[in-house]
């Protein structure tokens, strides 16, 4: 019984820990109290307090730096877990995957998008295009990043939103790595990113899908230099 009732507690302060992970109290890149203090604070053995910690840094949730302490990097598992799974991924298979979530946060976003979305989404792309004309690729990479974040989060879908999150590595590596020939093609008819702006302020689902459909088949294009569609630019 007693290898029963230790795990039951290790699950204990697994589960009081990740609450204050959860709840905001401890926030991405916070350090946590020492393993005496929590020891103090949850009224338990040192060593539940260990296990309950090496636990979370498992998961993903912590990460333990070598003279330093422990620290919240992720506040959702299930995010930790696609984002795993999409580290070495075939960069095509992510842009699938990418596919059909982004026209799906566009639809969701034309239906559900507030007056703050749009003048939000309406900044990255202004602030895109002003890091083009000014050969910035690392701005034209953070608008660019931004503004399909903000289209998820206009969705205001939370689980669509959870998922997307999962992305957000690999969404910043597809788009630097295209960053120059996005940046030529800024403006002209080939990018769709103001169709996807315009649909959804207009509140049209079906052409946001297809423009958020356009842009991501773009991005696919550009990864291929032999690709036709991305030399006649």
């Amino acid at each position: 019984m007693k290898p029963i009732e230790r795990r039951s507690l290790v699950d204990t302060v697994v589960s009081a820990l990740q609450t204050q992970i959860v709840t905001g109290e401890w926030d991405i890149d916070d350090r946590i109290p020492t393993e005496a203090e929590l020891v103090a604070q949850l009224g338990v053995s040192r060593s539940s307090v260990r296990e309950g910690v090496r636990s979370l840094v498992q998961l993903g949730l912590l990460e333990t730096r070598q003279g330093d302490g422990t620290y919240v990097v992720a506040k959702d598992p299930t995010q930790v877990a696609l984002r795993r799974a999409l580290t070495g991924a075939d960069a095509r298979e992510v842009m699938r995957v990418r596919q059909a979530l982004d026209a799906l946060a566009a639809r969701e976003a034309a239906r559900n998008r507030t007056d703050d979305d749009v003048a939000h989404l309406t900044a990255q792309l202004r602030a895109r295009s002003a890091a083009a004309e000014r050969g910035d690729s690392a701005a034209f990479t953070r608008h660019d990043v931004a503004f399909h974040i903000g289209v998820v989060a206009a969705s205001h879908n939370t689980l669509l939103a959870g998922i997307y999150a999962s992305f957000d590595a690999s969404l910043h590596t597809a788009v630097m790595s295209n960053a120059a020939p996005s940046m030529l093609i800024d403006g002209t008819p080939a990018d769709r990113h103001k169709a996807l702006l315009q649909a959804i302020a207009d509140r049209r689902p079906d052409a946001a899908g297809e423009a958020a459909l356009a842009v991501v088949v773009r991005s696919e294009q550009l990864m291929d230099s032999d690709s036709p569609d991305a030399a006649e630019d």
